[in-house]
């Protein structure tokens, strides 16, 4: 068969024992991320038409407000993950807490936990643009057995078993790693089925893309604002292009097809940053590391951070290897001339 007629289900099948753990549950997790990525797909693609745009009118833990469609995503993954019996614990931004998953024989003997973003970029939902879902997959490290604890969730991106995104565009593609490359699925809505259109996907080693909300450029750090002019500069092969939507999925996606770095430091707004390590930065970490790019917080390794709390936040530079490595320079640079 030739590789890009391949479908989801059949790449997964035949990929299935280079997964480190090949007893089939890492198979039926992305097949349940498959199936409510659907579902939230067909709600996506029909949000002008019915009410289901705006806001909630209720905000979420981290105090943003809620969109509808958020909390009819993170309902979809967290009801298809729980009804397959899979795993044993779900985290999502949406929620306060984790969720502890028991069978249907009150057991706990599941051995994964799924962190999610469930609707990343929704309030982009109310002017059609692309918005996406992250997940990210962990081992969990407590007894089998036993009731999943905080513990299971506070994992550093290392520890990632697979990770992926769902972007809903003007085609729904998911993409995914299970630390074997990076691949990616395209939806034919026609029949309902995900067929691999982007193997083996690589971030250009260097790209003349830089994404970030310049409108903050007055209350971010010293080295933010060194790069950024950097790339302004007419010199070489630069000046870079500006490009940035404002849903972390689509330029995270964008730029990995065409070279280039996203960028979301510390500011004096959101001085911790205001991505969270769990549902967005580590798992799109773990895709860039897999496709060949790299992804810190302008001085460390962004998967060997370890977290400390569930919706921990974290500055987030993220792309093409060289553009990473040009950002933390000037990052560092910044910071010794403040001694």
């Amino acid at each position: 068969m030739e590789e890009r007629n391949k479908t989801l289900g059949e790449f997964i099948i035949e990929n299935q024992n280079a997964f480190q753990y090949s007893s089939g549950e890492l198979s039926r997790i992305i097949n349940s991320i498959r199936l409510a990525a659907k579902v939230v797909n067909y709600k996506v693609n029909k949000a002008g038409l019915v009410d289901i745009v705006g806001a909630a009118g209720e905000q979420n833990i981290q105090g943003e407000d809620q969109q509808k469609l958020d909390v009819y995503a993170n309902e979809v993954f967290i009801q298809t993950l729980i009804n397959r019996e899979i795993v044993c614990g779900i985290a999502s931004e949406e929620n306060d807490d984790f969720i502890t998953v028991e069978g249907s024989d009150n057991s706990h003997n599941n051995k994964y936990v799924v962190l999610m973003d469930p609707l990343d970029g929704s309030s982009n939902i109310d002017v059609n643009v692309s918005v996406g879902t992250i997940f990210s997959v962990y081992r969990r490290v407590t007894p089998i057995g036993t009731p999943v604890t905080i513990e299971d969730f506070l994992q550093p991106g290392i520890n990632q078993v697979a990770a992926g995104y769902v972007i809903y565009g003007t085609s729904t593609m998911l993409v995914y790693t299970t630390g074997h490359g990076v691949n990616g699925f395209t939806l034919n809505p026609a029949i309902g089925t995900f067929y691999l259109s982007h193997p083996k996907m690589q971030f250009p080693t260097d790209g003349h893309i830089y994404s970030i909300n310049e409108g903050n450029y007055v209350h971010f750090p010293q080295g933010v604002k060194d790069y950024i002019k950097y790339c302004q500069l007419e010199e070489g092969d630069r000046p870079y292009t500006s490009r940035y939507i404002g849903s972390l999925v689509s330029d995270i996606h964008r730029n990995m097809i065409k070279g280039g770095i996203y960028l979301y430091p510390t500011s004096s707004k959101a001085p911790k940053g205001k991505l969270r390590l769990l549902y967005e930065c580590n798992p799109l970490a773990f895709i860039a590391e897999q496709a060949g790019g790299k992804a810190s917080d302008g001085f460390n390794r962004i998967m060997e951070i370890e977290p400390t709390e569930l919706h921990e936040r974290v500055p987030f530079f993220c792309g093409s290897y060289n553009m990473v490595e040009k950002a933390e320079e000037f990052m560092h640079k910044a910071k010794l001339s403040k001694y």
